[in-house]
């Protein structure tokens, strides 16, 4: 692997330790900051700020990089993570909180801008094998994120993003020195017109082709907003997990996804075709979540693991179906518009989620899982609606 992937995949690590490591410890630091029993409501609002920011920011980083190139875009937004993170260990109020997690989505916008630079330095048909290891590296994070939030957050609640700065200020420095530019940036003024998180969006509604990839970008991330929103209070009612054993839970999940996202989707697409793979995913991912919803010991959530992380492997295909829908020239703007829709269904998810675990969460608290169900049932008609181009292949040297 070169020098440039393995930036960009530390760097979607840390991403998704910073996402992960808040899971196991918000509740507690929540009820430590507002004194209140019930934060189910805090942690909605404050997975959908996060997401707000994102969903305004993801196409104006896409935009700046194929303005002014990649590598700068990427430096600034790794500053701005590693100073945020100090920023949330010292924060002593809930409107502190919500800044830091605010800015927090702001720098977490540059996933689009590491998507468009996979884009730039892969041929085509390597693109679903990277963005499967892009996607594992997700799965990483989670892997670290929760155990390490989980472990440090029982010693002191502050103390993993302490540990998260520091990771990101190793990552500002790799990148700084490794990291170069993937591409020529067209230059030119910068379209203040286009800091407008709508204008994008506009843009992909004039192309209908692409419309039920985006549509299904945004199942697909309503229904992951649930686990964030969900899973650490789920955790506790049902099992009685403390931090520890809701990021050892996170955990396994990361390491069943980071397996199966690494070495799956490409013998998935050969196997059983690209539509084949998105739906082998969602129907996984379901079974997972019915086992989830009427599970009555923990053993059974770390059985189900395994299916349940295979729900991913039609992600990567998705990912490299969407790239071939538009021009090169285009492609930082298109992976900002996904970005954009995914962070819009990360405003809406948490709230819904929230809403709905409200409620449930006397009688059945299992009964969450469930609801996911019902969103993925959603996407289904339109996975069968796509259309699939051919792979173009890299050409082969004399």
């Amino acid at each position: 692997m070169n020098k440039p992937l393995i930036v960009i995949f530390t760097a979607i690590v840390l991403d998704a330790v910073g996402i992960g490591l808040i899971f196991p410890i918000l509740p507690t630091l929540l009820e430590d900051v507002t004194h209140a029993d019930n934060v189910a409501t805090y942690i909605g609002i404050m997975a959908a700020l996060y997401a707000t920011m994102q969903f305004i920011f993801a196409p104006v980083l896409g935009s700046l990089s194929d303005k002014i190139g990649r590598r700068p875009v990427l430096l600034i937004s790794l500053a701005g993570a590693a100073i945020n993170y100090l920023f949330l260990a010292f924060a002593p109020s809930l409107w502190m909180l919500l800044l830091g997690r605010a800015i927090a989505g702001l720098s977490s916008a540059n996933v689009s801008v590491a998507t468009a630079y996979i884009t730039d330095i892969s041929p085509e048909d390597k693109r679903a094998r990277r963005f499967g290891l892009f996607n594992a590296m997700f799965g990483v994070g989670f892997i670290i994120g929760p155990i390490l939030g989980g472990l440090l957050g029982d010693y002191w609640v502050r103390l993993p993003f302490i540990a998260a700065a520091i990771l990101n200020g190793f990552n500002l420095l790799l990148a700084f020195f490794v990291l170069p530019e993937s591409r020529t940036p067209s230059g030119g003024k910068i379209d203040f017109a286009a800091l407008d998180p709508l204008r994008p969006l506009r843009w992909v509604f004039s192309m209908k082709a692409v419309l039920p990839i985006v549509f299904i970008f945004f199942v697909f991330s309503a229904t992951g907003e649930a686990y964030g929103t969900s899973w650490a209070l789920w955790g506790n009612d049902a099992f009685g997990w403390n931090g520890l054993w809701i990021g050892l839970s996170l955990g396994a999940y990361g390491v069943c996804q980071a397996l199966a996202q690494a070495f799956l989707p490409g013998p998935a697409v050969k196997l059983l075709g690209e539509r084949g793979a998105i739906l082998t995913g969602i129907l996984c991912a379901c079974v997972g979540l019915t086992v989830m919803a009427f599970a009555t010991e923990s053993w059974m959530i770390f059985a189900i693991m395994p299916i349940f992380a295979l729900g991913g492997i039609g992600v990567p295909t998705l990912q490299s179906l969407a790239t071939r829908q538009v021009d090169e020239t285009l492609q930082g703007q298109f992976q900002g518009v996904l970005a954009s829709a995914l962070s819009l269904a990360s405003i809406i998810g948490p709230l819904f989620f929230s809403s709905v675990y409200f409620v449930v969460r006397q009688q059945w608290p299992g009964a969450i899982w469930l609801s996911v169900v019902a969103i993925y049932a959603i996407s289904i008609p339109l996975v069968l609606s796509l259309r699939f181009k051919q792979l173009k292949a890299e050409p082969v040297a004399a």
